[in-house]
């Protein structure tokens, strides 16, 4: 089978369409599916480059996002079958850990992400447990469904199940544009919330007022925090969304109100920040990490998909074979809303 591949890390130069071996079946609880599309997040940038503590064996697999057609299901599965049009959660959890044991497969001890810990999903075949898949809504083209499982299950968790986003509540989601802060604009608007989001790109703004933003910022030529207080009458937001790290840090603490929550699941300019403790307790702010989500959290995401709701928004298609080009753009941070791969025809 062609899949796309790194030789070793270091960089997108190490990116391959490579014949590989077709995966099979290793248990009865295990899916063949033939990928039609994937879609790229910057986890896969990051695992170009090569990420601390990960290994690999090369040649390896990216992606984490597809959607594709089941071709073989195991002597367990009952709940799919050949010919389904299936979309694939790339959170794989033991199933035996004290998380997985109370339904928290997020915050499971053995953890992976598909193309991140093991063979990822922009490759002709991939073999993945049952209980990683869920059907395609039947209206929803395929470039929309393989964008859909890994952003839109990441913003999920960090406004509704981490910071308790409510109705009427003011949030600040920076890097309109990514697959993320796309999806959390979506699903804010779902929850009634008010919204203020952040881009360097005036198009990229304009793209987010279409999309329902209430105000839109640009982070190159304002002080955020200066016009989140403008905004608010001095009040800053409840929530900030911040998957950027270091170069946005003050600036979200400063946006935000006394007693507000700031959660974060990236670090895309750093890991390293500074803080206050006198300003954090003072203030009473909740600081939350969030790292995918839960299978309750995915079949909720899914039934508002199925209602039409929730859709990514796809920024252009490509062609597996000029794939590299679309990790080019991602890594420039030319796009709004996904690159999605057509791996097969």
């Amino acid at each position: 089978m062609k899949a796309l591949a790194l030789v070793t890390t270091g960089g997108l130069e190490y990116l391959r369409v490579q014949e590989l071996p077709d995966p099979t079946l290793q248990s009865a609880d295990e899916v063949l599916v033939q990928v039609r599309f994937g879609a790229l997040n910057r986890l896969d940038l990051f695992v170009a480059e090569g990420l601390p503590g990960v290994s690999y064996t090369f040649p390896h697999i990216v992606g984490s996002d597809a959607a594709g057609i089941v071709r073989q299901v195991g002597t367990g599965v009952r709940e799919l079958a050949a010919g389904d049009r299936v979309m694939v959660n790339p959170t794989l959890s033991c199933g035996r850990c004290a998380a997985c044991g109370v339904g928290e497969e997020s915050l499971c001890s053995r953890l992976h992400v598909l193309g991140e810990h093991c063979a990822g999903t922009l490759a002709e075949y991939i073999v993945v447990p049952a209980a990683n898949l869920a059907r395609v809504p039947v209206q929803m083209p395929w470039a929309e469904a393989a964008s859909f499982s890994l952003a839109t299950l990441t913003a999920w968790r960090m406004l509704l199940s981490r910071a308790r986003l409510e109705a009427g509540e003011t949030v600040l989601i920076w890097g309109i544009g990514g697959g993320v802060a796309m999806a959390g604009l979506r699903i804010a608007g779902l929850q009634g919330a008010r919204t203020i989001v952040t881009s360097g790109s005036n198009p990229k703004l304009e793209r987010a007022k279409g999309l329902g933003a209430d105000f839109v910022l640009n982070h190159r030529e304002s002080d955020i925090a200066v016009e989140v207080r403008r905004i608010t009458e001095g009040r800053g937001v409840d929530v900030v969304v911040d998957t950027v790290g270091e170069h946005t840090w003050s600036a979200s603490l400063r946006a935000l109100r006394r007693g507000g929550r700031l959660v974060t699941c990236g670090a895309t300019t750093g890991p390293r920040v500074s803080l206050d403790l006198r300003r954090l307790f003072w203030h009473q702010w909740s600081l939350l990490g969030s790292t995918l989500g839960n299978r309750r959290e995915y079949a909720e995401i899914v039934r508002l998909a199925e209602e039409g709701k929730l859709w990514p928004v796809v920024d252009r298609v490509v062609p597996l074979d000029d794939a590299v080009s679309a990790f080019a753009r991602l890594h420039r941070g030319e796009q709004t809303g996904k690159l999605v791969i057509e791996v097969t025809q």
